[in-house]
């Protein structure tokens, strides 16, 4: 750890069970630091996947990073890619502790996005000027943008400059391009009984069912103790019907017709396995014409040496990439 540089967590909890107030979230900041209270504080949001993730690790550990970097820095309030930015961590519906909430269908990426500006509303807070959404986030983050250009969270409602998305396909998945594999999880997942005696029990049932140890213990992490036996933390249909909406939500119009002012940046992991040369040379078309004076622009990179995981595989990468952005702001 560098002298004087610690992290630590603000566990101030923002979503209550209020319908107002539907997304779990966090802070990160820098021990000692200055306040994340101020309302004039620029944010930056991000959107986490379902099921238990590293999600909160890889980003604390990207924050000390940006810290260690630029130890002399002044800031004004919470920093993860770059300075002077509070950062506020998302839990979207049925993912993290937004699973413990009781939100009403359905459950797709319309609501999910809504979500995010019931949360910005119900905190007072100002809008956000960075969105990063990763995998199905990633698709989150661009309902969101659709919705706010709409006026569907009111005349109040500001774009953000960045959008962010991480390795996920805007348009609709083609399964022939697709891994199956969270689909096939979520399948085998609803044939069990919903009382789990154990999670030793699901793993050893998982693993009979031909599943690795590695994917039996993780998805052992999404269990809760409730009584004399174990339970989901997430409603499994809820999930489904999220997962079946990412399938199906293209985002393509949006990317050939940015509102002004914004930049859609898409990352493509150089490994990921979700890719299709038509998507891939779509984007990169779409992204060689630049901003306009009446449309945005959107930008296309490529993160070397990852796959889907972006922030696992690299990154050191993954943050050079979107500090250099963010810092033009």
């Amino acid at each position: 750890m560098c002298p004087g540089v610690s992290l630590t967590q603000d566990h101030s909890r923002y979503a209550i069970a209020q319908p107002e107030k539907p997304c779990q979230s966090e802070r990160v900041k820098q021990k000692n630091g200055g306040s994340s209270e101020k309302q004039n504080s620029s944010h930056f949001y991000l959107l986490t996947r379902i099921f238990n993730s590293p999600s909160r690790r890889w980003l604390e550990t990207i924050a000390y990073e940006e810290l260690r970097a630029h130890p002399d820095k002044p800031y004004t309030s919470t920093a993860v890619f770059i300075h002077d930015w509070r950062t506020v961590m998302v839990d979207m519906r049925n993912h993290g502790k937004s699973a413990e909430r009781k939100l009403n269908p359905p459950h797709n990426l319309v609501n999910t996005a809504k979500d995010l500006a019931d949360l910005v509303k119900a905190e007072g807070w100002s809008w956000p000027e960075v969105v990063i959404g990763h995998s199905m986030g990633g698709k989150v983050a661009l309902q969101f943008a659709e919705s706010c250009n709409r006026g569907d969270y009111g005349h109040s409602a500001l774009l953000p400059n960045q959008l962010w998305v991480l390795d996920s396909v805007p348009g609709e998945v083609n399964p022939e391009n697709s891994n199956e594999e969270v689909r096939d999880v979520l399948a085998t997942l609803q044939s069990l009984p919903s009382q789990i005696p154990s999670r030793k029990w699901l793993v050893s049932h998982l693993m009979g069912l031909g599943y690795s140890k590695a994917l039996s213990d993780w998805i052992g992490t999404n269990l809760k103790k409730v009584g004399d036996h174990e339970t989901w933390v997430f409603d499994l249909q809820s999930a489904k019907e999220m997962f079946d909406s990412y399938w199906e939500k293209s985002y393509w119009n949006l990317l050939e017709n940015p509102p002004k002012g914004m930049e859609i940046v898409i990352v493509r992991a150089e490994k990921s396995d979700r890719w299709d040369q038509e998507a891939i040379e779509r984007i990169q078309k779409l992204a060689s014409r630049g901003a306009t004076d009446s449309l945005g622009k959107v930008s296309f990179c490529v993160l070397p040496n990852a796959g889907h995981w972006v922030h696992v595989d690299n990154p050191k990468g993954l943050l050079e990439i979107v500090a250099s952005k963010v810092a033009s702001l």
